[in-house]
């Protein structure tokens, strides 16, 4: 069977670029692998088979109308919608380079714009909600101490459950200071820094569970029940179960859905409120630019407002901040001093 253009860049987007030259992760290509399989249904309700679609097919016109396709026909959400269309536009990248005669065609297709997803109000606990969350585990009875050892190094570190569902034993440091390698998103490591309270609770939980041999280095740090690596849904199951325990002697302290990635959040808050610069956190969260950061200093400088406006409002009348209402002026205080 003759095979087409597109068939032979795909299969080398897929094969070469993405894990050698990219050096994208397996979570990275299976999700690009999924788009593509998106993106081949919408054409075949075209009546163009998969092994018929051309490299010509990929107009500005035809992305268009498959990323709104994407919205009517699949019921994608907008940020499920900008997944699919990021896995194209990687895809138009790579071709740019090997067929620079669609350059002009390629570069209308980049310049299809993003839509924008509305902003989610960030969840996060306070130190007394921490506090009362750990003081639910019983690190006496059964996984007791290792549920109460994975809470507090997400607490205190801040990490991601990917990363912290692949931790080994090798990737722990208690000499001066203590540190942790993490192995992040996009293959990037990074060290970050453990408190006393956490090496205690660790050394522990090693103890307990009879690490520290020479020949269990390289063992995971952390297994769920059945001896194996926990997933994400493994380590969402044991903060819930605590969160229901707050549950039941203190309603509404904590939101029944709290999830892992608030826990993250709430090691943010907890650093800006701490007076921690951006850039510290952007490091030790392992964030690629200091933009996503910014959004915990944005939330913390909202806060602060409320809370000074609640204390004022009987002495001064409420008075809107000029700002406000100025999109001018915010525009010029956002690129002031650039």
């Amino acid at each position: 069977m003759k095979t087409t253009k597109f068939a032979f860049y795909l299969n080398k987007f897929f094969t070469v670029h993405l894990p050698g030259t990219s050096g994208s992760s397996p979570a990275t290509i299976d999700s690009y692998r999924y788009a593509f399989i998106m993106f081949l249904n919408f054409m075949e309700e075209k009546n163009i088979p998969a092994e018929k679609v051309e490299i010509s097919d990929m107009t500005r016109e035809l992305v268009l109308e498959y990323l709104q396709w994407l919205q009517d026909r699949r019921g994608n959400s907008t940020s499920t919608r900008n997944l699919r269309q990021a896995a194209l536009n990687s895809f138009i990248k790579y071709l740019i380079y090997e067929l620079p005669e669609y350059l002009s065609e390629y570069q209308k297709i980049l310049g299809i714009p993003f839509r924008k997803v509305p902003q989610k109000e960030i969840s996060y606990l306070k130190a007394d909600e921490v506090k009362l969350l750990l003081e639910q585990v019983d690190v006496k009875k059964g996984n007791g101490l290792r549920d109460y050892a994975i809470l507090v190094l997400l607490f205190t570190t801040g990490i991601r459950v990917s990363e912290l569902i692949n931790i080994r034993e090798k990737d722990l440091s208690f000499g001066t200071p203590a540190t942790l390698l993490v192995h992040g998103k996009g293959k990037k490591s990074r060290y970050v820094p453990l408190v006393k309270k956490t090496v205690s609770i660790l050394q522990d939980y090693l103890r307990e569970y009879d690490f520290g041999k020479e020949h269990h280095l390289n063992n995971l740090l952390f297994k769920n029940h059945l001896k194996e690596q926990f997933t994400r849904q493994g380590i969402n199951y044991i903060l819930k179960k605590y969160v229901e325990k707050v549950a039941k002697t203190s309603p509404n302290q904590i939101p029944m859905g709290f999830s892992v990635h608030g826990i993250r959040h709430s090691t943010a808050m907890g650093m800006i409120e701490s007076g921690v610069d951006l850039i510290y956190i952007r490091d030790l969260l392992g964030h690629s630019s200091v933009k996503t950061t910014e959004v915990y200093a944005r939330v913390d400088i909202a806060r602060k407002r409320d809370a000074i406006e609640a204390v004022s409002k009987d002495i001064v009348d409420y008075e809107k901040s000029e700002w406000d209402g100025n999109k001018g002026l915010k525009e010029w205080l956002k690129s002031f001093n650039r």
